[in-house]
């Protein structure tokens, strides 16, 4: 049972968006920052939304490797495809525009595919698959990010975690939304097991003497320092499929560096040879599949519709409650908050006040009379 605190919807989005205003992000390009973190939430996926607002966005701009506004560079543009040099400002905002020109090639062509360099961490991947869902299209999308995935009999950080996300409509309340890092976990679950004070499940992190972890906080650090990584979805060697989760994780680091030109694997860490902090230049890229150019949104509907029900009806394991497609848990975690709100933690609660004070913003939490 939920015991942490819930803020209202309404009252966190203004509160982002003010506090992006703060840190000057601009009016317009705050609210989307809001929306794709709040996402995060409404879904359940909460090792991407508010629990990252301060560390991975507000801290960066405060320290030169995010840069508030951002300047949107069209270096390549053709009737369905797009190159964007985002100058290292918010990869939210860069993606959300991405996907808005790319929608619109692909009501006219069918297709459309658009690739972004010098950019930084871009949110849930989910959310532009599903701009691109919510016009009745196919959404593709994939980032490299800082190096912290080891290759198949490798201990070194090399990949990002890299998500290799796709979202397609169905006849059902919910689409088909598959997103998830090629990592066996991704960093910021961790973090979310570190700001929890829980342990990381054993066999999903490799030391350099081969050995693993599971101290949550300790990964952190460690992994910073180049001491420990993480496995590819198949985890470790080869006898249950490491290679094929490498080989995912590779194909994103390729698509989301190749197609733009873009820097990968180590040039991507955010530090300087002399230690010191750099900007990121993280790269992603975006596809995007009318199915009106093939059989047509309703077929396609509900062939994907009819796919999904058939898996979830067939026969469970014995003591299995359900069968789930991708995509139905985070319906399911929008049903239960969306009356409730977000869930914050004793940290992110710290958090909130920190940057609320600071900026002199006129908000109250309910949570603060709980104390």
């Amino acid at each position: 049972m939920e015991t942490r605190p819930y803020v209202p919807w309404d009252l966190m989005n203004s509160f982002l968006i003010d506090a992006f205003k703060g840190y000057g992000v601009p009016e317009d390009d705050a609210k989307i920052c809001a929306d794709v973190l709040l996402e995060s939430d409404r879904r359940g996926i909460e090792s991407h939304g508010c629990n990252r607002f301060k560390p991975i966005y507000i801290d960066r701009i405060v320290n030169g490797t995010l840069l508030p506004e951002t300047k949107m560079d069209i270096v390549k543009d053709t009737p369905t495809t797009v190159v964007m040099d985002a100058n290292n400002g918010m990869g939210m905002v860069a993606s959300y525009h991405m996907m808005e020109m790319l929608i619109e090639k692909a009501a006219k062509y069918g297709m459309a595919g658009g690739a972004v360099y010098n950019s930084t961490h871009y949110g849930i991947a989910g959310y532009w698959t599903t701009m691109a869902e919510k016009a009745g299209m196919i959404g593709i999308t994939g980032t490299n990010a800082r190096p912290s995935v080891a290759p198949t009999w490798g201990v070194e950080p090399m990949m990002g975690t890299n998500p290799l996300t796709f979202t397609m409509p169905t006849d059902e309340e919910f689409p088909f939304n598959f997103d998830c890092a090629t990592s066996t976990i991704q960093n910021g679950k961790i973090e979310f097991y570190a700001r929890s004070g829980k342990p990381t499940p054993e066999g999903l992190v490799v030391t350099k003497d081969g050995g693993t972890m599971s101290d949550s906080a300790k990964i952190l650090t460690e992994m910073r320092a180049g001491n420990c990584a993480l496995l590819s979805v198949g985890g470790l060697g080869e006898a249950t499929g490491g290679y094929k989760g490498y080989g995912f994780t590779t194909i994103v680091e390729i698509l989301s560096a190749a197609l733009a030109g873009g820097p990968y694997l180590k040039d991507l860490s955010g530090k300087a040879p002399d230690g010191s902090s750099q900007m990121y230049r993280l790269g992603h890229f975006f596809f995007v599949i009318n199915t009106e150019f093939f059989m047509g949104l309703d077929t396609f509907k509900k062939t994907a519709g009819g796919i999904c029900r058939g898996l979830r009806n067939s026969q469970k394991a014995p003591g299995a409650e359900r069968i789930y497609t991708a995509g139905e848990k985070e319906w399911l975690a929008w049903q239960e908050r969306k009356d409730k709100g977000v869930p914050v933690g004793e940290t992110i609660q710290k958090e909130i006040i920190e940057v609320r004070d600071k900026l002199g913003l006129p908000y109250h939490f309910d949570f603060e009379d709980q104390k």
